[in-house]
């Protein structure tokens, strides 16, 4: 079995330019964690805020935290102290939420909007038109410690690599439609699409962010 560090410089050697790859680590324990640092792993996403803080408090801080899991809004206060980017906004009020508590630690926190594209129920994010409307909202301009820095989206889980495709590729194309939308609070530069099955997928398509949890770190 390959290591931890031998499947992060595969992944790494066959990345294109623009892509970068955040480790998956949720429901590992610290000691892989530090494994996938030492490799030269910086960024970790994880989807429970406790989890996460834990981790942040317990490892080296120049660790960049991704929130990517679904994210309630009374729990937005744990991690605004340090989290880098989440990739998980599927709603005014919740970017409402992230707004006031990094007002708090006077922070501006990256976040990108999550577009539903599966086709599956289960999934959460956005619909096109939920997206536009946020992101033409006169309230937008009130929340000064937020910035929209692009999308998310999740793929079907699927064999249909047709199917993958064409999901990824309808969010990059509605990615660059929203670009005409950037101003201070605005930049769409970051897609972040496609997991351990479908990442060379989401690359080929555009992805600028892999989230890669199994391929590093083995099945849970």
């Amino acid at each position: 079995m390959s290591s931890i560090a031998e499947n992060i410089d595969q992944i790494e050697k066959g990345l294109k330019q623009e892509t970068r790859l955040i480790a998956v680590t949720k429901t590992k324990p610290e000691e892989v964690l530090l494994e996938a640092y030492q490799a030269g792993c910086k960024r970790f996403g994880e989807n429970k805020v406790q989890e996460m803080t834990a981790k942040y408090e317990a490892l080296p801080k120049d660790i960049e935290w991704h929130m990517i899991g679904h994210l309630q809004t009374n729990k937005v206060k744990y991690m605004a102290p340090y989290v880098a980017l989440v990739h998980s906004v599927d709603s005014f009020k919740l970017l409402k939420e992230i707004n006031k508590e990094a007002a708090k630690h006077k922070r501006v926190i990256n976040c990108l909007l999550q577009i539903f594209i599966a086709r599956e129920e289960t999934k959460f994010g956005l619909s096109e038109e939920e997206a536009i409307e946020i992101l033409t909202s006169p309230a937008l301009k009130t929340l000064q410690n937020v910035r929209i820095l692009g999308l998310m989206g999740m793929a079907s889980n699927t064999n249909d690599q047709n199917m993958i495709r064409n999901e990824f590729r309808g969010l990059k194309s509605l990615f660059e439609t929203f670009k005409k939308y950037n101003n201070e609070q605005i930049s769409m530069q970051e897609l972040s699409m496609g997991m351990s099955a479908d990442y060379n997928i989401a690359m080929e398509e555009g992805s600028t962010l892999i989230r890669v949890g199994s391929f590093i770190f083995g099945s849970r």
